[in-house]
Order: C-alpha cells, then sequence, then structure tokens
C-alpha cells in the first residue's frame, strides 16, 4: 500500500509522510508538491529518504505529474496541497493587509481546482483504496454551538467568511461529489490549530501559532508579551494531527464525509506560558497593550471555529486518541531542543 500526500514538503503533511513510512517499514511514500525538498526537510526525511519519492509539480497542471504517479501503485491519498493565507500573532502582522487581498485568485485557483484536478487523477486509479481531504476549522463559523460548554461539531456550523475557508469548504463538497459519483471512499478532515516540528515558513505558509511562538521566545529567553492570557484555541500537535489522519486513511469503515481533528478541549495563553515555564525555569513574561504585544489574540474569540472541537466521529471511527496538551507542548520543547543542537 503506497500513500500519495500532496503538499508534503510543508508542514502537517511533511509530518504525515514521515508518521506514514515510521509506521510501515514495508511500505513507499509518494510526495507531489510544487516545492521541493528544503534543507529541514532534507534532515526531516533523512532516514526514510529510500522509501520516498518526490514529485515536483503544481496541483493544478496534471501534464506535470499525472504520468509519473501512475507508474507507483498509488492505493490512498492524502491531499493537502493548499495555500494558507495567514496573517496574526503580533502587532506587525495585525497591522498589515491580509494575505487573501494579494492574491485572491491564486487562492481560490489552488484550493479549489487544484482539488478538482487530484480528485481527476484519483477517479481513474481502480486500486485507489481511500481519498482523505485536508480541510480546515476555517470553514466554520465564529460562534457556536448554540449550547454552552459543548465543543464544536461537525455539522451545523458551517459558514466560512474568508477566501481560504470557502475554497475548504467548496473543496470538501467537491470530494463528497465525486466520491459519490465515482465510488470513491472519501473524506474530509477539519484541523484545529496546528503546531509542532516542520512548522516553519513556506511558500504557501507563513504562519505560526501559539504554541509555537511561545516555544520558540521561551527558549531563546525573550520576553513573551501577550496581550491578555485569557485568549483560547483547540491547539494539536502535528504528531498527533499526522496519526488521527492516518487512521482514517486505513480506518475499514468511515461512517462520515467530515471529521474534525483536534484535541477537543481549549487551552489559555496562560496555560501555555506556565508549561513553558515548566520546561525553561525562569521564562519571562508581561502582558501588554496590542501595540506592544509579540503574541496577540482576541480574548472575545472563544467559541465556533476559535473554541473545543467535537472529536466523538474521530474517536468512534478509529483507536486515535490526542495526548494531553501539555505533555503534547514538552514534546515538542524538547524536539526543538534536539533541532537546534
Amino acid at each position: 500500500m503506497n500513500l500519495l500526500i500532496t503538499g508534503g514538503t510543508g508542514f502537517v503533511m511533511s509530518v504525515v509522510a514521515r508518521e506514514w513510512l515510521d509506521q510501515h517499514p514495508d511500505r513507499r511514500a509518494v510526495i507531489l508538491d510544487r516545492a521541493g525538498l528544503d534543507d529541514t526537510a532534507q534532515a526531516w526525511f533523512a532516514s526514510v529518504r529510500d522509501r520516498l519519492t518526490v514529485i515536483e509539480g503544481d496541483v493544478r497542471d496534471p501534464t506535470g505529474w499525472a504520468a509519473e504517479l501512475d507508474r507507483h501503485d498509488i492505493s490512498a491519498v492524502v491531499h493537502g496541497a493548499t495555500v494558507t493565507p495567514i496573517s496574526r500573532g503580533s502587532a506587525e502582522e495585525a497591522a498589515r493587509l491580509p494575505p487573501e487581498a494579494l492574491t485572491p485568485a491564486r487562492i481560490v485557483d489552488v484550493n479549489l481546482m487544484g482539488t478538482v484536478q487530484v480528485l481527476e487523477w484519483a477517479r481513474q486509479q481502480p486500486a485507489l483504496k481511500r481519498f482523505i481531504y485536508i480541510s480546515s476549522g476555517s470553514v466554520y463559523r465564529h460562534h457556536g454551538p448554540d449550547w454552552s460548554h459543548e465543543p464544536l461539531p461537525e455539522d451545523g456550523y458551517v459558514a466560512p467568511l474568508t477566501l481560504y475557508g470557502i475554497s475548504k469548504f467548496a473543496s470538501e463538497m467537491v470530494v463528497n461529489r465525486y466520491a459519490d459519483l465515482f465510488g470513491l471512499s472519501a473524506a474530509s478532515v477539519r484541523l484545529s490549530s496546528i503546531y509542532g516540528p516542520m512548522d516553519r515558513a513556506t511558500e504557501s505558509r507563513d504562519f505560526r501559532h501559539v504554541p509555537n511562538r511561545v516555544a520558540q521566545m521561551a527558549l531563546d529567553g525573550e520576553l513573551i508579551k501577550p496581550n491578555s492570557l485569557a485568549p483560547v484555541g483547540d491547539y494539536l500537535h502535528s504528531v498527533d494531527a499526522a496519526r488521527a489522519i492516518l487512521a482514517l486513511t486505513e480506518a475499514s469503515r468511515l461512517r462520515y464525509r467530515h471529521y474534525n481533528v483536534a484535541s477537543g478541549v481549549t487551552t489559555t495563553i496562560g496555560d501555555i506560558i506556565g508549561w513553558a515555564a515548566q520546561r525553561v525555569p525562569g521564562v519571562r513574561y508581561e502582558v501588554t497593550g496590542e501595540a506592544g504585544a509579540n503574541v496577540i489574540q482576541d480574548p472575545a474569540l472563544a467559541t465556533g471555529m476559535w473554541g473545543a472541537y467535537d472529536i466523538s466521529r474521530l474517536e468512534r471511527d478509529t483507536d486515535w486518541r490526542p495526548r494531553e496538551g501539555r505533555v503534547a507542548f514538552h514534546d515538542y520543547m524538547d524536539w526543538l531542543v534536539a533541532s537546534r543542537s
């Protein structure tokens, strides 16, 4: 069973590819990505490089990759190639023009039509057993659920506002329709806020969630300046996310078309700073106004796409469970320390 991962040289997808190869020493993986392996990715894949094929190509143009993929006996696809135009987290970033305003057509073209082209190839592969589309919590509205203190389910609260979220939701619907038309076993996963190994600036994504920022600043001895300790997020370690995605890729049966992939709980900025202090005694922080903050989140954004995601579907259909947040965060800090040495 060989796995195709589109967007596999980037953040989460590179972790998916490495986790697949680590779990299955007798299998291979194929990455399709516009970008090749940078130095960080070369080091990341070094131990499994002999079982990894990297095809450089634009998902929108199958003439550059379809024939090559046909030679690799692909039995499952994790389609994660995307443009992620997010900019928030510091005062400097908050003051800039939203990234989606810079290349709006490219966002829709890559995220939606790129998905169509991969599906066109996939539907012609008789040996293909599973198609997993990597979507995002950006498809959800800013508020919900309607009852208090409950995690956000996959149904009933979809209302994307950004071009990124709109293109992701449109792609989910296209995946669903292709599944019906051509008998594909397919599902979409909606990721919460992911952090962890391989999170770095790339051409298609240049954004770091709070755990990444806090961990890096703590290890650098930098003063952490949040605008508040109260803002929350549903943060999931990238290895946990990869294992969830692969659990769905290999599940004997999928009962749903959409799955949240998340920790299922919220964590505050204050919690994360406290966890960092357990690894790096003497961590310094100072709550300040937005103008001087290097970690910015709106405390009012605590529900809907900003709150906890319901992961009961994922837990019912697989044996995957997320690690406890503090344990996963400490694992990430340990990885950062090792990668810097």
